[in-house]
This record gives structure tokens, C-alpha cells and sequence, in this order.
């Protein structure tokens, strides 16, 4: 049997070292359990594929979990971002405050609608939205705010309630990162006009691919369901139900809407929401211990009363202690079988904003320069503790080797 020795498994695997791990271990992964194939299963031998009951149920389950009064089913979070701007009625020359760290789908929803998203700077040490900088960008043409809860933890929203009520402006939460947390001032679903959540196989639950918007205005709630249903005024099976054949389209919708099948599966993984969330804490807490006094990385910050469920656990490099760049220190890392990512490149600097609304380098500085430090680190429910430690070995072993 050919041994490893000493010397080549300190050497990187990048430089054709021994990796810690030999298969790559995700940043995310769904965790799907014998309930939720049953679930699956069964609905595929019921009367119905889509629009069908289990839609119903799976939005008063989700109401339930989050303390809403209202959830609406759609087909990704995207969806649920762009059916919230239209519900509240934006159109053309409104201006929409975003902020740069986020995913696209943040801002092209308030694009599909025909506004301008304006990018809003975030906090340098939790990443959040920085209200200054929010007022700073306030314009006679916005309408309203979109508050994204990064890497799971939520946003000031006392603050962002004010600001907003003062100002004239919707608040719209970006929660697709926080299902599941509980801020100061109630649970995450509740804490804005409309909240977006997502149920990508990377978040909290899936339903392999999905979305939900919860509000407290039932009027809100209706208009969220004709819009996702072409603008129709009814679904399938509230004219089954009735014997109706007759509908109307009332205004302009399209076809967001989320299946029995995967209605069946998200309804299967609500159930252990709060596992899934105790566990990525769990997760969370041994890497801030591991961490805490690293010199060579840091953990983002904690905001004061706030939630936090954990999508992410998002580190910031001592750049000035390292004799790499970032994007060397991520290849290092794949390349030892840690499935490291990045969250996000500030939208600013994308080449379709840059086109379409003129932004540049310099647009949102603290967004761009935590870029240059950021990585993901894995944290997903079905990681084991020996899988969490081979990452903090990793990450020891690369940074060390770059150490300046």
C-alpha cells in the first residue's frame, strides 16, 4: 500500500497535496426523508398534479409556521419577489432601494414591473442594508424598499418600519434567507408588508423549487393569487368545487403557480422546519467557537435583537495577514473538498445594471469591498459535526499556507 507522507499531506492540495477530503463536500444540500417521498408518492396517485388541495394546505401550514395571516404559493422565490412588486402596483418611473449584496432576483423584480431598482450600501460588519445609506438614495420617485435578510440574519426592521412609514415607502422583506427566525419584534413572515421567501433545495425547506409571499392584508393576498394565475379571478378547483366552468381575467398575471406534487413535498419537509433550523444553529454556534479569535478570518457580526436561521455562514479574510487574494484562497479550498461559495458579487457591478441603470465601481463601497474578503462556508442540516470539522481543518491548513 503506497502511505501519504507527512510532508505531502501539509502540502495544499492545489499543489498536488493530499485534499482533507477526498469528495467534495457541498456549501448546501436538501435533506429529504422517507415522509416526504410518502408525501410525494401519494400525491401522484390523487386526482390531482396541480392546483389542487395540497396547494391550500401547504399555505395554511406555512402561514401557521411563520405567524402570517395569509401565504401565497408561487413558483420560486423570484416569482414571489416580482408578484409583490406588481401587487403593489408599481410601474414605470418608480424607484425601488435594494441593497448591493444580494441576489439578482432582489432587483430584476422591481425591473420586470418596469421600476429602477437604486442600490442601497450595506453595514460593513453584518452585511444587512445600512438605513443611512437608504435615506442617502431616497428619491421623489421611490416607492418603496426591499429589506434582505443576509445569510439568514434579519434586518433592522424597527428601524426599517419607521423609515419607511415616515417616508411614504412599502416595505417589501426579502426573507428567502430567514425562514424560520424569530427578531425582536416578531417572527420572520411577519415583519413587513409582503414577505418573499424561497424553496430552492439550498434553503430551510424545499419544494424542490418554489416560493411563498405572507401579508396581513387580505386584499394583498387575493390580488397576489389572481396574479400568479394569469390574472384570473379563480383557479381549477375552486370552479370544480363549485361545478363553474365561467372565469375572468381581471388583470395582467402569468403562470407562477406551485403544484400538488411539490405542495405535497413542502408541506412534508414544514414539519421539520424547527429541526432543520436548531440544527444549522447548532452548526452555526461550533463555528463561532472555532472562530472567534482567528486571526486570519472573521465572522460576520450579530446585530443586536435580531433572528437568525442560518442559510449562510459567511466569513470576511484578514486579507492584509495573507499573501492571496480571495478568489485563491476559494480554489485552495475546493481544491481540499470543501465546496466553499461566494455570496454575492454587489449587483452594482454587473454588466446588466451597468447598461441598463448606468451603476459603476464606487456605486455602494462597503458592498465591494467585503466582496473582495467574502466566502460561504458549508452549513447545511444533514452535515455532521466531522464534516464541519474537516472545514475548519481545511481552512486552517490553506490559510496557513498563505499566511503573510
Amino acid at each position: 500500500m503506497q502511505r501519504t507522507t507527512q510532508a505531502e499531506r501539509a502540502a495544499l492540495a492545489l499543489d498536488g497535496g493530499t485534499p482533507v477530503r477526498a469528495r467534495l463536500l457541498p456549501y448546501a444540500r436538501q435533506s429529504i426523508g422517507p415522509t416526504e417521498v410518502e408525501a410525494v408518492v401519494a400525491a401522484l396517485g390523487s386526482d390531482w398534479l396541480t392546483t389542487g388541495p395540497r396547494v391550500g394546505e401547504f399555505e395554511q401550514r406555512f402561514a401557521e409556521a411563520t405567524g402570517a395571516r395569509h401565504a401565497v404559493a408561487v413558483s420560486s422565490g423570484t416569482a414571489a419577489l416580482h408578484v409583490a412588486m406588481a401587487a403593489l402596483e408599481l410601474r414605470e418611473g418608480d424607484e425601488v432601494l435594494v441593497p448591493a449584496l444580494t441576489f439578482a432576483a432582489s432587483a430584476n423584480a422591481a425591473l420586470y414591473v418596469g421600476a429602477r431598482p437604486v442600490f442601497v450600501d450595506v453595514d460593513p460588519g453584518t452585511l444587512l442594508v445600512d438605513p443611512l445609506d437608504a435615506a442617502r438614495k431616497l428619491g421623489p420617485r421611490t416607492r418603496a424598499l426591499v429589506a434582505v435578510d443576509y445569510a439568514g440574519q434579519t434586518c433592522d426592521y424597527a428601524v426599517l418600519q419607521s423609515f419607511c412609514a415616515a417616508s411614504g415607502l412599502e416595505l417589501v422583506s426579502d426573507a428567502c434567507h430567514a425562514l424560520g427566525a424569530l427578531d425582536e419584534l416578531g417572527r420572520v413572515g411577519t415583519l413587513a408588508r409582503l414577505n418573499t421567501f424561497s424553496l430552492h433545495p439550498a434553503k430551510h425547506i424545499t419544494s424542490a423549487e418554489g416560493g411563498v409571499v405572507t401579508t396581513a392584508d387580505g386584499e394583498l393576498a387575493s390580488r397576489l393569487r389572481t396574479l400568479r394565475n394569469h390574472g384570473i379571478d379563480t383557479d381549477l378547483a375552486q370552479r370544480e368545487r363549485t361545478g363553474a366552468h365561467h372565469y375572468d381575467v381581471a388583470r395582467l398575471g402569468w403562470n407562477y403557480r406551485l403544484t400538488d406534487l411539490q405542495c405535497a413535498l413542502g408541506s412534508a419537509q414544514l414539519a421539520h422546519l424547527e429541526e432543520f433550523v436548531a440544527r444549522r444553529a447548532h452548526l452555526a454556534t461550533r463555528y463561532a467557537q472555532a472562530l472567534e479569535r482567528h486571526e486570519l478570518v472573521r465572522p460576520l457580526r450579530r446585530r443586536p435583537g435580531a433572528g437568525h436561521a442560518w442559510h449562510l455562514y459567511v466569513v470576511q479574510l484578514e486579507l492584509e495577514r495573507l499573501r492571496a487574494d480571495r478568489d485563491r484562497i476559494f480554489r485552495a479550498l475546493r481544491a481540499e473538498g470543501i465546496g466553499v461559495q461566494v455570496h454575492y458579487r454587489p449587483l452594482p457591478l454587473h454588466s446588466l445594471y451597468r447598461e441598463r441603470l448606468g451603476t459603476r465601481a464606487g456605486d455602494c463601497p462597503v458592498a465591494e469591498a467585503a466582496y473582495q474578503r467574502l466566502l460561504s462556508l458549508p452549513l447545511f442540516p444533514g452535515m455532521s459535526d466531522a464534516d464541519q470539522d474537516d472545514v475548519l481543518h481545511a481552512l486552517d491548513k490553506v490559510l496557513e499556507a498563505y499566511r503573510a
